[in-house]
């Protein structure tokens, strides 16, 4: 009897060390997918490569019309678009926690801005905080996305250039 119990309870132990592991290879891969979105749609310009790393749709958290609305994939190929037009771009990840389904990166983005950029008030970025938060579904892919900017250390235009 005695074997018995100690045999269930090293099988009890033996499914929760795997459960624990399981749980840590979905975090690391989750991870990994997260810092390979940065690296291909904002580090470099890769915007191709979006539907690697976001599922068809996913909810956004950001901030004006962009608060609680779901969007096509393909918004996030357009935005980092977007950022690119703007000059030379380019980021680099300070930290990522990970637990259960999210993944929140800590990363910096930089831009050199070009000329027509400049014409719209756009000045250099070196290094401004943004923090994601990242939901994933159960296939590695993005559906949910909350956007955290510093953005009291973003350029500003000057004063008189509204005149």
């Amino acid at each position: 009897m005695q074997l018995k119990i100690v045999a269930l309870i090293a099988g009890l132990i033996g499914l929760a060390a795997c459960a624990q592991q399981s749980a840590t290879d979905v975090s690391e891969r989750n991870k990994e997918v997260a810092r390979s979105f940065y690296e291909d749609l904002w580090f470099g310009n890769n915007t191709d490569r979006y539907s690697d790393y976001v599922a068809d749709s996913y909810v956004v958290h950001d901030i004006g019309v962009r608060k609680n609305i779901t969007e096509p994939a393909v918004e996030q190929k357009a935005i980092a678009d977007l950022f690119h037009g703007f000059g030379e771009m380019s980021g680099k990840i300070d930290y990522q926690i990970a637990e259960g389904d999210k993944v929140a990166t800590r990363w910096f983005i930089y831009l050199e801005p070009n000329d027509q950029a400049r014409s719209m008030g756009i000045t250099p970025i070196d290094g401004v905080a943004i923090i994601n938060v990242f939901r994933f579904n159960e296939d590695g892919k993005i559906v949910e996305i909350w956007n955290h900017r510093h953005d009291v250390e973003l350029p500003r235009p000057p004063d008189d250039f509204a005149d």
